[in-house]
């Protein structure tokens, strides 16, 4: 990495519980790639007053994580097509003072389905309704899924989730089962939650797909007792890696090599 300098560039990420694997990523292919940039993770205090920063340092680019991706939205100038679509933004791209919301997420989850080979025919149960769970439940709608049920315990956002893609909703997990199984929550998230597991073991046992889009640690709880029985996974290491990709070329305009974003998310995890 090139020593800290006058010119440099800086990107950040805003997050209430932020990890080093975004920052890690980054770094990593700006020195790769021999670029005048930096990467660093924050907490913030006030939503407003940090998106406030990024515009008056000027900031290039931030990340936005959970609980974030919904409040930002007020505070931005312009929103792409892939926030507007879902109200969800996970990017904030910075030209000269004008704010540009992305969300990267949705292109990640689609990716993932696609490349997993998931049949959109799948039962499934998705569970949370925050910003990322919009990103999911728009894939998968996009994706030709149609049997969906939202698993959220807050009526409002949880029924209005299902409502926007024709799913239906319920409060709690309970004894459901699917085909595929979606957790959209901090449950098994490093931290507090982080021996949680989002769903049953007979809910995994009855499932086919088991996917975590919780990216610290990957190996969650319910990755863990997916693994054990010997179901197909998806984990949120991959989304991470997906989305992190798409944000970099937003600062940067440079597309890594896949075998760079690999190179990139192995050493973010180490």
């Amino acid at each position: 990495m090139p020593i800290l300098n006058k010119d440099m560039t800086l990107c950040i990420s805003l997050a209430a519980r932020p990890s080093n694997i975004g920052t890690r990523f980054h770094n990593y292919l700006y020195d790769q790639l021999g670029l005048n940039y930096v990467y660093k993770a924050f907490a913030p205090a006030d939503l407003a007053q940090a998106i406030a920063g990024v515009r008056g340092l000027p900031i290039r680019g931030a990340a936005v994580s959970m609980p974030y991706k919904e409040d930002v939205i007020a505070l931005v100038d312009r929103m792409d097509p892939s926030a507007r679509a879902i109200d969800s933004v996970n990017t904030i791209v910075n030209d000269d003072g004008v704010l540009t919301a992305y969300n990267t997420d949705y292109l990640a989850i689609a990716r993932l389905l696609r490349d997993h080979s998931v049949p959109a025919s799948h039962s499934v149960l998705l569970r949370g309704s925050g910003g990322m769970a919009k990103a999911v439940a728009a894939a998968l709608r996009d994706a030709g899924f149609s049997d969906v049920t939202v698993v959220a315990r807050n009526e409002g956002t949880g029924r209005a989730l299902a409502d926007l893609y024709d799913f239906s909703w319920q409060a709690e997990p309970g004894t459901s089962t699917a085909d595929l199984l979606i957790n959209v929550t901090p449950l098994g998230m490093a931290g507090t939650d982080e021996s949680v597991q989002s769903f049953t073991d007979d809910a995994v046992a009855a499932a086919k797909v088991v996917f975590d889009v919780v990216a610290l640690p990957a190996e969650t709880p319910l990755i863990a007792a997916a693994r054990k029985a010997e179901k197909q996974v998806i984990t949120g290491a991959e989304v991470i890696a997906i989305q992190a990709e798409e944000q970099f070329v937003l600062y940067t305009g440079v597309r890594p090599t896949p075998e760079q974003v690999r190179a990139a998310s192995e050493f973010s995890r180490a």
